[in-house]
């Protein structure tokens, strides 16, 4: 298998709000916020469902790596739900194989209110669900032994069980990739996210927001110095800069595509770890791999949802 996916199996729930929506629920544009399921079904009662599609961030890009014709893999928790079942058949549909056995859990599937603004910025409010509680025991060592990358999501990462998880995961895995999530998860786990970028990481993906918070840089140029000095591959979007790929001394760029018509940005850097992912996996060079990203991440902000059909 070229690549297995770690991550939180959750729900999407696309939603069209209004920017008022969000300060009258006091929540800030374009970030992830955790909330209990109290939070969530109260704030779905004030709002027009548009679409429902199986979702979690890296998911999304192990659906696009299938999608480019890579033999893929996903391990991630659900309940044995209604929800749980429409995730594991949108799997199966995209020739995902699924190394997990849905059993009866005290709580339901996780599910992610998708809120889109009419600046087609997106913000999300996430309720984990069984997907929070992933444990050392959900995790197929066999399925990351047989697979060349293991890709995990920072969404993932959290003290206790799923950390177990996460650790068991490196210390099985041929080759490990990351990434870095939201700036949410940045700033909660900062000191663990720079140990797990220096020391278990072979493969760091970022947004610029997400990467400056991490190293507490002031500028881009703090970023590139330390990409330079860690060794290891980092890749960081930049939005309308384009993209960059640090490979010990070496800087690759590839610029954005200009003139698109953005519906909505979710899961642009999805799939731009996605189609990055294809080209290195596939021996591409790292600026090849950038442009192939850029295409997948194009492709998808340009209609509702992280799914490409």
């Amino acid at each position: 298998m070229k690549i297995l996916g770690i991550g939180n199996a959750i729900v999407d729930v696309i939603c069209k709000v209004k920017d008022n929506f969000l300060s009258e629920n006091s929540l800030t544009k374009s970030t992830m916020k955790l909330v209990e399921e109290v939070e969530y079904k109260k704030l779905l009662s004030k709002l027009k469902i548009e679409e429902t599609i199986s979702g979690g961030s890296i998911a999304n890009s192990i659906v696009g790596l299938s999608q480019l014709g890579n033999k893929v893999g996903f391990i991630g928790k659900v309940n044995n739900d209604d929800l749980g079942n429409k995730y594991e058949d949108g799997l199966k549909k995209e020739n995902v194989e699924y190394f997990y056995s849905k059993k009866n859990e005290k709580l339901p599937t996780g599910t992610c209110l998708i809120l889109i603004t009419p600046d087609s910025e997106r913000t999300m409010v996430t309720f984990l669900g069984t997907a929070g509680k992933i444990n050392e025991n959900d995790v197929d060592i066999d399925a990351i032994k047989n697979s060349e990358i293991t890709f995990l999501e920072g969404y993932l990462w959290d003290e206790g069980d799923p950390k177990k998880a996460f650790n068991k995961a490196i210390q099985n895995a041929n080759k490990v990739a990351m990434s870095l999530s939201d700036l949410f998860c940045v700033e909660r786990h900062k000191l663990n996210f720079l140990d797990l970028i220096k020391n278990k990481l072979d493969v760091t993906f970022a947004n610029e927001q997400e990467i400056t918070s991490l190293i507490d840089a002031k500028s881009f140029n703090e970023v590139i110095s330390f990409g330079k000095q860690l060794g290891k591959l980092i890749v960081i979007t930049r939005g309308e800069k384009g993209s960059v790929g640090i490979e010990k001394d070496e800087v690759f760029e590839h610029e954005s595509q200009k003139n698109l018509k953005i519906v909505d940005l979710t899961g642009a850097g999805d799939l731009f770890a996605g189609g990055f992912l294809h080209g290195y996996i596939n021996k591409l060079s790292i600026k090849e791999s950038l442009k192939k990203g850029t295409e997948m991440s194009s492709k998808i902000i340009q209609k509702i949802g992280a799914r490409l059909n």
